[in-house]
């Protein structure tokens, strides 16, 4: 008998699905970034394909993906494009 037990969970599967769907509908709001903070990134990303894109005080030449992007973002954050705050480190 106790293979024929059915689960104690609350509610249906397609109840917890709809649930679901709403609240990722509430959750976003329009874009997160700008198009002005697109195009940023995209001069960083060509600028250090050509290995002129150079990091602040150092000077040195950016090889990381990651950094030509975060230049990106900054720079478009300083110009007051719509670009999320910074995740601080914790």
């Amino acid at each position: 008998m106790a293979a024929t037990k059915k689960s104690t969970r609350g509610g249906s599967a397609s109840a917890r699905k709809s649930a679901k769907r709403t609240s990722a509908k509430k959750k976003s709001s329009g874009r997160k970034y700008s198009p002005k903070a697109g195009k940023s990134v995209e001069r960083e990303m060509k600028a250090m394909k050509s290995a002129k894109l150079k990091s602040g005080r150092s000077g040195k030449k950016v090889k990381s993906r990651k950094q030509a992007i975060a230049i990106g973002l900054s720079e478009a954050r300083r110009s007051g494009a719509k670009v999320p705050r910074k995740k601080s480190a914790a």
